[in-house]
């Protein structure tokens, strides 16, 4: 029985995350596409900041009702629904112009997004068994489709503009759409009572917030800037490939994530990975860029399985849906602030200041995370 109920979470496990893998290129190629082409989509470039942070913004205050949602109705049709919206959002981008229309796709995108991502975490961490395994196979699987969507996206927008590659992803979240089909039914249970489910942040909340801001938002949003910057004319293939490192760590270095939190713990990986991320964005910062930039997306890769276990863990039993979805949030917040606030520092203050002082605070509040599990 245990080896059928782990065989069951593994397929779960799997099949959310290639969903999720579906749709989610017609999101990444935005944060390629939007700093580089905004006049093509009838906007500012203060307006594609505000773009590219709407869809987390939202999820801020849409996360409780999503969650409701998804608790009382289960996977299926929760990510059956949110994969049919995406492919709707996906075809708007190919054909809508102007920030409102823009902007009201980003914020469907934004809840769709909250769905499929609280799924992959909750089928992942389903077993405790295997839980750091399934949660670095699924980021692998998650990273599949914008690995390959972002170096064909760049190609394509240098031939042919950057509308047509979103009606071609649009048939891809269909096909996410078709996978959502077969996830479980059944709704999952809520711990606590529906007033208090999203309390203050814990310190792996924090290093969640402090992350998102700087890597989910400053650095992917800087990327582009930097990249047109120092590199000049082959800016949008040079960041293409780079957002695509980002997906190709994920692929291969995420289970590695997983396996490393089984054997060295959670804890001590996430200290070591922020640390060296914050060396890795100060090299960035300085004019390092393809190197620090590599290295930033090898580390997050890293990392990002971590949180998931470290949540499930500080978590147990009942308490771990909430608790996902409450550090989703703060996760969240930072990724929308962040966009927002490298629109308002990179213009005026210097690189290295403004990505030095990030991955401090990334380091920092690692250490934070380690403390209070030594206390625990």
């Amino acid at each position: 029985m245990p080896d059928l109920a782990q065989r069951s979470a593994d397929s779960n496990s799997r099949r959310a995350a290639l969903t999720l893998g579906l749709c989610l290129p017609s999101d990444v190629l935005l944060y390629l596409v939007l700093p580089m082409e905004s006049q093509a989509f009838g906007i500012t470039l203060a307006q594609a900041g505000v773009l590219l942070a709407a869809n987390r913004l939202v999820r801020i205050f849409g996360y409780k009702h999503v969650l409701n949602f998804y608790a009382r109705h289960g996977d299926r049709l929760t990510c059956s629904i949110a994969a049919g919206a995406a492919a709707v959002c996906a075809l708007g981008n190919s054909m809508l112009s102007g920030f409102a229309a823009l902007l009201g796709l980003r914020l469907i995108w934004g809840l769709c997004f909250a769905a499929l991502n609280l799924s992959t975490q909750v089928l992942a961490t389903s077993e405790p068994v295997g839980a750091a395994r399934r949660a670095g196979r699924s980021r692998a699987l998650i990273a599949l489709g914008p690995m390959l969507a972002l170096p064909l996206g760049g190609w394509l927008t240098l031939v042919a503009g950057p509308r047509p590659i979103f009606l071609i992803l649009s048939g891809f979240c269909l096909i996410g759409l078709w996978m959502a089909r077969g996830l479980p039914t059944a709704g999952h249970n809520l711990h606590g009572t529906p007033g208090r489910r999203f309390k203050l942040p814990d310190s792996v909340a924090v290093w969640s917030f402090i992350e998102g801001v700087a890597l989910d938002g400053l650095f992917i949003f800087g990327l582009s800037i930097q990249a047109q910057k120092i590199l000049g004319g082959d800016a949008v293939l040079i960041a293409g490939g780079l957002m695509a490192l980002r997906y190709v760590s994920e692929l291969l270095l995420s289970p590695l994530g997983g396996r490393a939190a089984q054997h060295f713990g959670a804890t001590s990986m996430l200290l070591l990975f922020s640390f060296l991320s914050a060396v890795a964005l100060a090299a960035f910062g300085s004019h390092w860029v393809i190197v620090g930039a590599a290295a930033v997306l090898v580390l997050r890769a890293l990392q990002l399985p971590l949180v998931t276990t470290l949540v499930a863990e500080r978590n147990p039993g009942a308490m771990r849906v909430s608790a996902l979805a409450s550090n989703a949030v703060w996760r969240d917040v930072g990724a929308g602030l962040g966009p927002l606030l490298a629109g308002l520092l990179l213009p005026v203050a210097s690189a290295p200041w403004v990505f030095g002082v990030a991955g401090a605070a990334i380091a920092l509040s690692a250490v934070f995370c380690w403390r209070a599990k030594a206390r625990v």
